[in-house]
């Protein structure tokens, strides 16, 4: 393994840290508006306020134990394999945008390998609303496995977490590059952090427009009490169907708000702390 992909997972870990710590509570809301019985909740501010009022300020961060120990391999995994894709696809390190968007789907793609797990412990976490009968994260693993095993246990929605991630990465990075280009064009190469921050916001946001209505599904395949049957592409267009029968079409982007509000200080920081970091790290290691 190369020095420049190494500065790139450690970074990536610092990166995933300040997303998790900063976008927690928001997260916590989509999840529950995503995935909540019909009439539980009126909106994103009733959840916020009922959470508040009957679990707690800490049930906000329910569930962060899960991605905030896997977040470091995860966006590490994500950060090294979009560094990777990108010099597969060209040698010359100003990549066009198409270019960006292909790197982007491949490292989504990889990075789903980790994400699924991580995303169905922090789900199963978030489903719970503070009855006598929750479990923690560990008794949540240990059933998981006990019960399911591997496959359909602790990998449980591991096809449609890879169908969310390779648009939404695509979406993400090219967002961000775009961004940070015109930025570029003003400041060259000393961009500001604001900038960067504004980029990162914008990266995602691109995110969840690319991919929400997966992403309620995925939530909802994932809090099941039982594994999803038939092939992925039946059991994803069956959840979707569902959704709408439900809810209307307006039930696949239910909790969309709250992701882009989430998406606004948790992308900015991600990227904010992967630049500093990794030009930290060049400045020691000098690639």
């Amino acid at each position: 393994m190369d020095a420049s992909t190494i500065n790139e997972l450690i970074a990536g870990s610092v990166g995933g840290a300040a997303q998790v710590i900063v976008g927690q509570p928001l997260d916590t809301i989509k999840t529950r508006a995503q995935t909540a019985p019909a009439g539980m909740f009126r909106g994103p501010m009733d959840i916020l306020t009922q959470t508040l009022r009957k679990e707690g300020f800490f049930a906000l961060y329910k569930g962060m134990a899960s991605p905030l120990v896997g977040i470091a391999g995860v966006n590490s995994l994500l950060f090294a394999a979009y560094g990777v894709s990108k010099r597969l696809i060209s040698p010359f390190p100003q990549l066009s945008l198409k270019e960006i968007a292909a790197a982007g789907a491949i490292a989504g793609a990889v990075n789903s390998v980790l994400a699924s797990p991580v995303e169905m412990f922090k789900v199963r976490m978030q489903g719970q609303y503070g009855s006598p009968s929750d479990k923690r994260l560990r008794a949540v693993v240990s059933e998981m496995w006990r019960d399911w095993g591997f496959r359909k246990g602790i990998m449980r929605g591991f096809w449609i977490t890879v169908a969310r991630e390779i648009p939404a990465y695509a979406g993400f990075y090219t967002a961000f590059e775009f961004s940070k280009r015109k930025f570029a064009e003003k400041y060259g190469t000393q961009i500001p952090v604001w900038a960067l921050l504004a980029s990162g916001s914008t990266g995602g946001i691109a995110y969840w427009l690319s991919c929400y209505p997966l992403d309620v599904v995925k939530s909802r395949i994932q809090l099941r009490a039982t594994p999803p049957q038939g092939t992925p592409v039946q059991y994803i267009a069956r959840e979707l169907k569902a959704v709408v029968v439900e809810s209307g079409a307006s039930g696949l982007f239910r909790g969309l708000t709250p992701s882009l509000l989430r998406s606004i200080p948790a992308a900015a920081s991600t990227f904010a702390a992967f630049e500093l970091t990794r030009e930290y790290l060049k400045e020691i290691t000098g690639v």
